[in-house]
């Protein structure tokens, strides 16, 4: 099966065949079984594939497969730790931030990159940073106060 690629997700190594033209995110549902990542619109629109790969938010259908081999890549899945949830995935339960969840896991992907990055956002800063992730349920307003929910818990002390 073509081109043997090696890659970490969720700090597990898999290593194995794939065809050059397999996206990313295929082969994330499809080879590994991880299904958190969703396949929305087919054309980087609706960020429902968000994951990280090397540490940065990235559409999982922009990437090929063999594009992310020796890359280390977090999905949905590998946010919570040990059975603790992550404070966004936490955010989303405690301010309703999801209503149908088609969209929710590349919402998290996406929420957590920027609280990576900016620690502390506005709301405004919040908004931009999810411009290129569809939402056709909620509105957004309790996605971003779960997003700020999982940034005051991140910042303090457990």
């Amino acid at each position: 099966m073509g081109n043997m690629i090696t890659v970490t997700v969720n700090g597990k190594e898999h290593s194995g065949g794939v065809e050059g033209r397999t996206l990313l995110v295929d082969y994330l549902r499809e080879h590994l079984g991880l299904t958190g990542t969703h396949i929305g619109c087919d054309t980087s629109s609706c960020g429902a594939c968000t994951i990280h790969m090397d540490g940065k938010a990235v559409k999982s259908c922009t990437v090929l497969a063999v594009q992310a081999d020796g890359s280390e890549v977090t999905t949905v899945e590998g946010l919570a730790n040990n059975g603790s949830l992550h404070p966004i995935q936490e955010g989303f339960k405690e301010e309703h931030g999801l209503q149908c969840g088609f969209c929710t896991p590349g919402m998290m992907m996406t929420a957590t990159d920027l609280l990576k990055n900016n620690p502390n956002p506005t709301e405004d800063e919040i908004r931009h940073a999810l411009e290129g992730n569809f939402c056709r349920c909620t509105g957004y307003h309790n996605i971003v106060k779960s997003i700020q929910y999982a940034a005051k818990k991140m910042q303090s002390p457990a």
